[in-house]
């Protein structure tokens, strides 16, 4: 029952999705506004992820130690010079993986 109740979500969020690209009509836009839609995921992007950077579990700001800060660094100069998704995601998840690993073993001894 579960898996059906899952599967027939994804069902309708599909449709519904794929409804508004598939049958709408494409000159309907002008050029200016389709320039401006391109910019859309990489407006939302951002504040989807800074948010979970830049901000403990209660809202507060990080401080200057903490290794999310240093693997979203990472991620960003990896991402800037290789122009590659999946390798700017592996080496930011791996840096902040080995920062907090590091952190354990300090506090360990």
């Amino acid at each position: 029952m579960t898996w059906t109740s899952i599967f027939i979500a994804g069902l309708i969020t599909y449709f519904t999705r794929m409804g508004m690209v598939t049958l709408i009509n494409k000159d309907i836009f002008n050029e200016n506004f389709r320039k401006i839609l391109n910019y859309v995921p990489s407006v939302v992007f951002p504040s989807i992820i800074f948010p979970g950077v830049l901000l403990e579990d209660y809202g507060s700001l990080v401080t200057i130690s903490d290794p999310k800060i240093y693997g979203a660094l990472t991620a960003i100069v990896v991402g800037y010079f290789s122009r590659n998704v999946i390798l700017t995601i592996s080496t930011g998840l791996a840096s902040y993986w080995i920062l907090i690993f590091a952190q354990l073993k300090i506090a360990m001894i």
